[in-house]
C-alpha cells in the first residue's frame, strides 16, 4: 500500500488497474471510546465551488441519484469507528473537477480527543492502495482529509490535512456553503410518507421509533447556498427542500376485514410451507435477489459497499458454471450493467445455523477469477468478525484479475430493508410493499434468516467452568464464547438501529493498531477471572453509552445507562427533574448518584420515588450525574429459543430502552449536523 505523507499525489492508475470505482474509509479511535465524528463529500466544479446544494453529501444526503457518490455508514474496528464512502468515478459528471473528502465533529468535541486519523482508499476489489495518517490534531472540529481530482483523463489522489476550528461552518464556507448556526428548532419538513407518516410503528413490546432524518432532502434547515438571496435563503432554512417524495410504511395498519385472528394474510413470499434447508436457502436467495433486482434503493445498498456500480441491476439462480469435470451451481448471481460495462458477483446462501463450507467458497472463487468476475459475496446467519474469517480460501497471487470476497449476514439484510421502508423511505409505493414483503419473509419463524441465533458449542462448558471455579487463563474455548459475543453485540446494534433509525455501534476501546486475536485473547482471560461479559453501544439520540454485562456466576443481564447531572442546576431540583422522567421506567430500576472521586447513594426508583433527597450525596459533594441500571434473569442455553441466552439478551435490550432510555432527554442538538432540519 502506497502511504501518503501531507501535500503528496498519485495518480490512481498506477496503484490498480481497477481504480474506476473505488472505496474510501476514514477512521480514528479513542481510547476511552467515547468520538466520533461525521464524514462529507463536496463536489467541486472548475471554480472550486459546489455546484449546488446536491454536490454536498453527508448523513442526511447520502447518495446521489447517478451513483456517483455514497455513505456507507459507519462500522466498528477493533480501537475506534470507520466511516466509509463509495466513489464511482466512471459515473463523476464531466463538469465535477474534484472530490473532497472531510469529517467533521460536533458540540465542543475537537479531533485532538481522537487518536489514528487516518484515510484508507481501495480499489473496487477491496484491496487498500493507499492510507494517510493525520498526525498532531489539537484543537479542529473538522479536517480535509483528501481530495480526488482530475488530470485529463486521470483520476489522482492529494493528501491535505487541513483542520477547521470552526466545524462544518468554516470548512463548507470555503467552498461555497452557508451555514446557518442559529435556531435548529424552526424547520419545517415536507410530507414524507404517501400516508403523511415517517414510518411504522413498532409492534407491542419493541423499542418505540426514535425520529428519523430523509435521504432525500438535498440539505438541512440550516445549510443554504451562499450566493443565495438572503430571503431564498431564509425561505429555505425555514422549509428544507426535498429531491423527490420518499414512501415509507404508515404509521398504523389498515384495519382487518378478517373475521378473526386466525385469517392468515396472503403473502407474496410464503414461508409456512418450507421444509428443508435445501428449500429455504433456494426460497430465500431467489426472494432477496429479486427484489434487490426491483428496488433499486434497497439494491444499491447491499451492493455499493462490495465496489458494484450504479446501473440496471439483474439477478439469477441457479446457474451452472462449468468447473473441472462437473459445473458448479452458485446460490445466486448479481450482474449490474453501466455504460457496457458489467459487474458480477456470484452469492452463496446459507440458512438457520448452516456453516458456510470452505471448499465451495473456493471453487466459486476460482469460478470468478477464470471468468473475470469481480466477486463472490456469502450469506449466512453469522456475523463476520475483524480479523477472523468466516472461511478459509487461498488466492492465487499470480493471477492479474483480482476477485473480492464479501460477507452478508442476514441481520444485516434485514437492517438495511427496515431502514429503508420505516425510515428512510422508498421511490414509490409498490417498492416500499415489496420490501415489506421481504421483511415479513426473512422474520417468519421458518425462514431460516434470524442472524446470529448459536453461542457456539463451548458456551455450555465455559458456563460450567466458571461455575465450578475451573476455568483457566489461555482456555481456547473462552476465546470462542467471547467471539460469539462480540458477533451477538453486533447483531443487537443492527436489530436496534433499524427499529429506531437511528446509527446504533459497539463501543470497542483500546488503541488502533491492536491484533483483533489479541484484543480477545484478553478479555477471555478477563471472563475467567471474573465471569463477566461486558459490551458497550452508542445509539445516536441517547443520552449516554448503553452498558451491557452478562454475569455468568450469578446468572443476572445488567443494563445501564450513565446520564450527566445537567451544568448549574441544584442537586435537589436535578434529582426531582429525573424521578419525572422515569414515571413510566419498572419501579426495580436501581438509580446510583455519581459524584467526583467516590460512588455516591443508590437505591431502586421504587424506594426513590417518594423520597428524591435520598440521591443526594452526604457533606455535599458535587453530582456529575446518574447510572441508572437494570436486572434480569439470563437465559441459560446456548441457542435463541425462548429460554436461551440470546433471546434474553434481546429481551433485557429491548425493555431497558424503551422503559428507561426513550424517556431521557437526548443530548444537547449538535450544531450544522447534517441530520438537523427535518422535523
Amino acid at each position: 500500500m502506497h502511504e501518503m505523507t501531507k501535500g503528496s499525489n498519485v495518480g490512481l492508475a498506477a496503484l490498480s488497474d481497477d481504480a474506476g470505482s473505488v472505496l474510501v474509509s476514514l477512521s480514528w479511535s479513542s481510547a476511552a471510546g467515547a468520538g466520533d465524528a461525521d464524514v462529507s463529500v463536496l463536489l467541486l466544479g472548475g471554480n472550486g465551488k459546489v455546484r449546488s446544494d446536491a454536490d454536498f453529501f453527508f448523513y442526511n444526503n447520502p447518495a446521489s441519484p447517478d451513483g456517483s457518490v455514497q455513505l456507507l455508514g459507519k462500522t466498528p474496528t477493533g480501537s475506534g469507528s470507520e466511516d466509509r464512502i463509495s466513489l464511482d468515478l466512471t459515473a463523476m459528471p464531466p463538469e465535477v473537477d474534484r472530490a473532497v473528502l472531510a469529517a467533521s465533529q460536533y458540540g465542543d468535541s475537537r479531533f485532538g480527543e481522537l487518536d489514528d486519523l487516518r484515510l484508507t482508499l481501495a480499489d473496487r476489489a477491496g484491496e487498500a492502495l493507499l492510507g494517510y495518517t493525520i498526525a498532531g490534531a489539537t484543537t479542529e472540529s473538522a479536517f480535509l482529509f483528501g481530495e480526488l481530482y482530475r488530470r485529463g483523463e486521470e483520476w489522482k489522489f492529494r493528501a491535505i490535512g487541513q483542520g477547521y476550528e470552526t466545524g462544518l461552518a468554516g470548512l463548507a464556507t470555503d467552498f461555497g456553503i452557508d451555514v446557518d448556526e442559529g435556531s435548529e428548532e424552526s424547520g419545517e419538513s415536507d410530507d414524507l410518507s404517501a400516508e403523511g407518516a415517517a414510518g411504522e410503528a413498532v409492534s407491542a413490546g419493541k423499542v418505540p421509533q426514535a425520529p428519523a432524518a430523509a435521504p432525500g432532502v438535498a440539505l438541512p434547515a440550516q445549510v443554504a447556498r451562499a450566493t443565495a438571496p438572503d430571503g431564498v435563503a431564509a425561505a429555505r432554512a425555514r422549509r428544507p427542500r426535498t429531491a423527490k417524495k420518499k414512501v415509507t410504511l404508515p404509521k398504523a395498519e389498515k384495519k382487518s376485514l378478517a373475521e378473526n385472528d386466525s385469517w392468515q394474510a396472503a403473502r407474496l413470499f410464503p414461508a409456512g410451507s418450507l421444509k428443508s434447508d435445501r428449500e429455504r436457502e433456494g426460497r430465500a436467495t431467489s426472494v432477496l435477489l429479486s427484489v434487490m433486482a426491483e428496488v433499486p434503493e434497497f439494491g444499491r445498498r447491499l451492493t455499493a459497499a462490495f465496489g458494484a456500480p450504479a446501473g440496471r441491476m439483474q439477478t439469477f439462480t441457479e446457474v451452472a458454471l462449468p468447473h473441472g469435470d462437473s459445473p458448479k451451481r452458485p446460490d445466486g448471481v448479481i450482474r449490474v450493467e453501466r455504460a457496457g460495462k458489467l459487474w458480477t458477483a456470484l452469492v452463496e446462501t446459507k440458512t438457520n445455523g448452516n456453516p458456510l463450507r470452505s471448499e465451495q467458497v473456493q471453487n466459486y472463487l476460482d469460478i470468478a477469477a477464470r471468468r473475470g468476475y469481480e466477486a463472490v459475496i456469502t450469506l449466512s446467519n453469522d456475523v463476520a468478525l475483524e480479523g477472523r474469517p468466516l472461511v478459509q480460501v487461498k488466492t492465487d497471487g499470480r493471477r492479474k484479475h483480482k476477485v473480492a470476497l464479501w460477507h452478508l449476514s442476514w441481520a444485516e439484510v434485514t437492517y438495511q430493508a427496515q431502514t429503508l421502508i420505516r425510515h428512510e423511505g422508498v421511490g414509490n409505493a409498490a417498492h416500499a410493499w415489496l420490501l415489506q414483503e421481504l421483511l415479513h419473509y426473512l422474520q417468519h419463524e421458518n425462514s431460516g434468516c434470524h442472524g446470529f441465533q448459536n453461542m457456539g458449542p463451548a458456551w455450555v462448558p465455559v458456563r460450567n467452568g466458571i461455575d465450578t471455579e475451573t476455568l483457566c487463563r489461555g482456555d481456547a474455548r473462552a476465546v470462542e464464547v467471547v467471539e460469539s459475543w462480540e458477533r451477538l453485540i453486533r447483531q443487537v446494534c443492527l436489530r436496534l438501529g433499524g427499529e429506531l433509525g437511528q446509527k446504533a455501534l459497539p463501543v470497542q476501546r483500546g488503541r488502533r493498531g491492536t491484533d483483533p486475536q489479541d484484543r480477545r485473547a484478553v478479555l477471555a482471560d478477563r471472563l475467567c477471572d471474573d465471569g463477566r461479559l461486558s459490551a458497550e453501544l452508542r445509539v445516536d439520540g441517547a443520552p449516554g453509552v448503553l452498558a451491557l454485562t452478562a454475569d455468568l456466576r450469578t446468572g443476572k443481564l445488567r443494563t445501564s445507562i450513565d446520564v450527566p447531572a445537567p451544568e448549574g442546576g441544584y442537586p435537589l431540583t436535578s434529582a426531582k427533574r429525573l424521578i419525572r422522567l422515569l414515571a413510566k421506567a419498572p419501579a426495580d430500576l436501581h438509580v446510583e448518584t455519581l459524584v467526583e472521586g467516590n460512588n455516591g447513594p443508590r437505591g431502586t426508583l421504587e424506594r426513590l420515588r417518594p423520597e428524591p433527597a435520598d440521591m443526594l450525596p452526604k457533606g455535599g459533594d458535587l453530582i456529575t450525574g446518574f447510572r441508572l441500571s437494570l436486572f434480569k434473569g439470563m437465559g441459560a442455553t446456548r441457542g435463541s429459543a425462548a429460554s436461551g441466552f440470546i433471546r434474553s439478551v434481546d429481551e433485557a435490550v429491548d425493555q431497558f430502552y424503551a422503559s428507561v432510555v426513550a424517556h431521557l432527554p437526548a443530548p444537547e442538538r449538535r450544531p450544522a449536523r447534517a441530520s438537523d432540519g427535518v422535523g
